[in-house]
């Protein structure tokens, strides 16, 4: 279950709904609707994650604020 915060918006400029998750440095995603844009950011987590522990790189621990924000 994924516990990093996931910030879901509107982009305008890409006609897209964006979810960014912050505290993953550039873990983002998209989509034409919310549900396919948190669950793209769900998939972009764990491979964000996997990567990190490929290359031995520091997995921040979640902060657990909230889990989306519509």
């Amino acid at each position: 279950m994924t516990r990093y915060e996931i910030i879901l918006f509107w982009s305008e400029e890409d006609k897209a709904f964006v979810a960014d998750v912050p505290e993953l440095p550039g873990c983002m995603a998209h989509g034409d609707t919310q549900e396919t844009a948190l669950a793209n950011a769900k998939d972009a987590i764990d491979l964000w994650l996997e990567t990190a522990r490929k290359c031995n790189d520091p997995i921040p621990q979640p902060k657990g604020r909230r889990l989306s924000f519509a």
